[in-house]
């Protein structure tokens, strides 16, 4: 089985348990290929696990009849060797809860790009029946360095990845200025926001202001909170595909991030600012919500700040402590599974933001007992933890200020000055055991570690020789001293280096 072949081995493909798709598709790439309507940047993942698949449902029914252009990341390889070498057709493998999988032949792709090939996506932007343009490009993509050598050159001469994208909006502006839509679905806060600031720094480099005026008129960046976890392509899926008879795995890395499938949690989430200037597609017939820019905000502050990436960080924190390797473990020990509990309803939901759209206790539910449970979702403590610094003052430090604006003593709190005193234990890099083990990466190492990794177990630790980091706002998002958390962390601290164990110990006594 082979999935160039698929088209001709439907109904082998159906034996098998795959759903592959019914519709006509080299009409939908010969229409797709004449008159654009959506074009995709950073073909990971996430975007052939989510907007891919969900563009497929959508051809299923004949709500679209027009599929997705690709454009590849900074490695022209994932084109060639991930899209074109199977006819831009891939397999999403649903991993869920109860034990189950769905298998799913995807076919939404009319089209894979290379960044560099400029003429050919110059024709796509050209194109007046281009309504929507899309991100997944993760966060970092839309950094645009000081010196980036892109704002010193012409338009046309653009090599970065952002500056040829920024190109072909100028290109467009100079073909005709039809309106268009760029909406990142990218997890960062304010997306749309971040894109439109990238974008308009090389439109002020450039020095043309009808361009300018085209993007502030002409180009919406809608905001967007996206939540869908796809980790790299698990070992035991491939297995799983390889005795179905897919003859497609053996060629490639079993160890890249990325191979002739991905696989994904069933729980998926895209809430997208209903700014749409050349049309609005219909996606909202397969589960995306459309809504005003405040609920957006919103939306994104409860998954971010209460309902599920506090209760991430601290199986991160404490999971790395105690030897775990998979989240879906942790949820099987009693004091993590309680900690995460608590974390999120007993100190989260209290101050928690409530979108309206979706309710906040119901989706930590399905967080705590259905995503984070889920046997089949390979995704590690280890991972979770890299740039904790950067995540604690959003992830954390918000709901310490939503306290504070209500009058009440952080210090009355437990479970989140407990994952602080955590992560400060977490930063001597020694695990419950006594051992040594890697800490994950993270911008601060090198400021935090000569401060944490002095102390061994049965150390004592002063609370004057951390208040440099206590008092670090930019780390908790306000100053813990002179909030009166300083004296409860560093106490927690203390009883979590106690001696071997302790960490153990800890949990047990406060969850």
């Amino acid at each position: 089985m082979k999935l160039i072949s698929v088209c001709k081995e439907k109904e082998l493909w159906k034996e098998k348990g795959y759903h592959v798709f019914e519709y006509d598709r080299d009409a939908m790439i010969e229409e797709t290929r004449k008159e654009p309507e959506w074009v995709h940047f950073g073909s990971g993942n996430l975007f052939r696990a989510f907007q891919a698949a969900f563009a497929d449902r959508l051809l299923e029914e004949g709500i679209l009849d027009k599929g997705i252009i690709a454009v590849g990341g900074t490695s022209s390889k994932n084109i060639d060797t991930y899209f074109r070498a199977f006819d831009d057709l891939h397999i999403t493998v649903t991993l869920r809860s109860d034990g189950n999988i769905d298998k799913r032949v995807i076919g939404s792709v009319a089209e894979s790009v290379k960044i560099e090939e400029k003429e050919r996506l110059e024709e796509i932007f050209e194109a007046p029946t281009l309504k929507v343009v899309t991100f997944t490009i993760t966060e970092k993509g839309y950094r645009v360095k000081e010196n980036e050598p892109d704002l010193n050159r012409r338009p046309e001469e653009a090599q970065s990845y952002l500056g040829r994208i920024a190109a072909l909006l100028y290109h467009r502006y100079q073909s005709g200025a039809c309106p268009l839509t760029m909406s990142s679905h990218d997890n960062c806060s304010r997306n749309g926001d971040v894109l439109k600031r990238s974008i308009l720094t090389f439109a002020d480099a450039w020095g043309d202001e009808g361009f300018e005026t085209y993007l502030e008129e002409k180009v919406s960046f809608p905001i967007s909170m996206i939540d869908k976890i796809t980790p790299r392509p698990d070992k035991k899926v491939a297995q799983i595909l390889r005795e179905d008879g897919v003859e497609d795995l053996d060629a490639l890395d079993p160890d890249y991030y990325m191979n002739c499938f991905v696989n994904a949690e069933e729980s998926e989430y895209l809430v997208i600012e209903d700014d749409f200037r050349n049309g609005r597609p219909d996606w909202e017939k397969t589960g995306v919500i459309f809504t005003d820019r405040e609920t957006v905000d919103k939306v994104e502050k409860m998954k971010v700040c209460t309902c599920l990436n506090p209760v991430h960080t601290s199986l991160a924190i404490y999971g790395c402590l105690l030897g775990h390797h998979l989240i879906c473990e942790e949820m099987k020990d009693e004091e993590l599974c309680k900690l995460a509990k608590h974390v999120g309803y007993d100190e989260g939901l209290p101050v928690v933001v409530d979108p309206g759209i979706i309710d906040p206790k119901e989706f930590i539910d399905t967080v705590i007992e259905v995503r984070l449970k889920n046997p089949f979702m390979p995704d590690a403590p280890q991972r979770i933890a890299m740039d904790t610094s950067q995540k604690i003052p959003v992830r954390f430090g918000e709901t310490l200020k939503a306290y504070l604006k209500q009058g009440k003593d952080l210090n009355e709190l437990v479970y989140i000055p407990l994952v602080f005193a955590g992560w400060l234990r977490y930063l001597t890099g020694i695990n419950d055991d006594g051992d040594r083990f890697e800490l994950s990466s993270d911008p601060l190492l090198e400021q935090l570690v000569p401060m944490m990794s002095k102390y061994q177990l049965g150390d004592t630790v002063e609370k004057k020789d951390i208040l440099p980091i206590l008092k670090n706002d930019r780390i908790f998002g306000i100053d813990l001293e002179e909030n009166n958390l300083g004296d409860k962390v560093t106490a927690y601290l203390n009883e979590l280096l106690k001696e071997k164990g302790a960490v153990r110990k800890t949990l047990r006594k406060y969850v």
